[in-house]
């Protein structure tokens, strides 16, 4: 049997029901064999779960999300890393990137890299990061206090708000990282020297959770009041996700196209969306469900006409990677209206298996939920074209394989 290093994987909070992609890789690692505890920065705040977490079966462990609620623990930290031989490269490491970086966040790193250095849950041999941003950081003080080695899953927005300079050193100081679109990519290389240690490997999907839908949606047209087209979109309501954008663009629609939006997932912007509504005049055809645990956010998929999801470059370059939603609709045969940016394209070719428009642009937007919402023939030929893209070429298992293979080459090197 190939060899498995007991592996500490840091994440920034567990469970999350925004990040099930990384909850389907933890699943898919630990039934390729991998030994794992899970190591979050911060307690869990969704009120729900995922069947998916529940099958988990790695530890998890909290750090202190901040310093201060648990000084004893960071104090006792400090003093033990004090007396070790790696204290003071840790100290040099950390006033070089304080002097760039002058933030509290940066100082919460450095406690947390310590309180999990002297804790060291379960003998860990390998420490693992998802996303580059802080949890690299503290995966990487740890490894400066411990000589354990670390490696990196970058994904969106870590790649996208981290300055040049920190993605440099840290792409230079880990093993190998790894990040889910060609756009990220094709960025990382760029920023290094170590182009080999740099691989693109896409989530995709389990499309064990995401069976082949067998019903047959109504042939729905915007025609009939009584009949109305369902659109769906699921999403935090954060500001690259462009609600406001979508929004816009669906008053833009000709008042007597019959359609309903329902939005599933929570977020900050929904305090400002809902008026929005009102003031565009639509709130009456809007339902906010907030968040959905999986099963419960098939059956919407399943049930809807037409998927919308208007994503942007936020004003702090914050954007998506490659949504999973667009897989999990794509997945039910139900075509996805989406924008250009990022690595949707690599999903979605506008006019072969959905429809592509530029971001920040409600009119163009609109001119494609309005074709999509009169031409149900179009959306059932699109929607099918994008379910066999998604089966046939964003299965999760080849992402398991590949991240198998690139832990265990390591893992072998004498």
């Amino acid at each position: 049997m190939s060899v498995r290093l007991k592996t500490l994987v840091i994440l920034k909070g567990y469970p999350r029901l925004s990040e099930t992609f990384i909850a389907q890789e933890l699943l898919g690692l630990e039934r390729a064999g991998f030994d794992l505890t899970l190591i979050s920065m911060r307690k869990p705040t969704d009120k729900k779960r995922h069947p998916i977490h529940d099958e988990i079966k790695a530890r998890v462990v909290y750090l202190p999300e901040y310093l201060h609620e648990e000084p004893i623990r960071v104090f006792r930290a400090l003093m033990a890393g004090r007396r070790k031989p790696n204290f003071r490269p840790l100290l040099q490491r950390f006033w070089k990137d304080l002097r760039r970086d002058i933030s509290r966040n940066r100082i919460r790193r450095l406690g947390q890299a310590l309180v999990l250095a002297h804790e060291w849950p379960d003998a860990g041999e390998w420490l693992h990061a998802h996303f580059i941003h802080t949890p690299a950081s503290v995966a990487r003080y740890a490894s400066i206090m411990t000589d354990v080695p670390w490696t990196c899953s970058a994904h969106a927005k870590d790649i996208w708000t981290s300055p040049d300079w920190e993605l440099i050193e840290k792409l230079g100081e880990a093993r190998w990282s790894v990040t889910c679109t060609r756009a990220g990519f094709e960025h990382m290389r760029e920023l290094t020297n170590r182009k080999e240690q740099v691989h693109l490997s896409y989530h995709g999907l389990d499309l064990t959770r995401f069976g082949y839908f067998s019903g047959v949606r109504p042939s729905r047209d915007g025609s009939d009041g009584s009949n109305p087209v369902q659109i769906l979109s699921v999403g935090r309501a954060v500001p690259k996700k462009g609600y406001d954008i979508l929004l816009q663009a669906l008053a833009l629609l000709p008042a007597r196209l019959h359609w309903r939006f329902v939005h599933i997932g929570g977020g900050d912007e929904l305090a400002r969306l809902r008026p929005l509504a009102d003031k565009l005049g639509i709130a009456d055809r809007i339902t906010w469900k907030g968040a959905l645990a999986q099963e419960d956010v098939l059956g919407h998929y399943r049930s809807a006409d037409v998927f919308a999801l208007a994503c942007r470059v936020a004003a702090d370059g914050d954007r998506d990677g490659l949504p999973n939603v667009l897989f999990e609709a794509s997945s039910q045969n139900l075509v996805c209206i989406s924008t250009n940016i990022s690595g949707i394209p690599e999903l979605l070719t506008g006019g072969e298996n959905g429809f592509v428009v530029p971001p920040e642009d409600p009119r163009l937007l609109a001119v494609a939920l309005e074709r999509a919402i009169r031409e149900p023939d179009l959306r059932y030929r699109l929607g099918k074209a994008a379910e066999k893209r998604v089966r046939e070429h964003f299965d999760h298992n080849s992402s398991i394989r590949q991240l198998t293979r690139l832990f265990e080459s390591e893992w072998q090197k004498p």
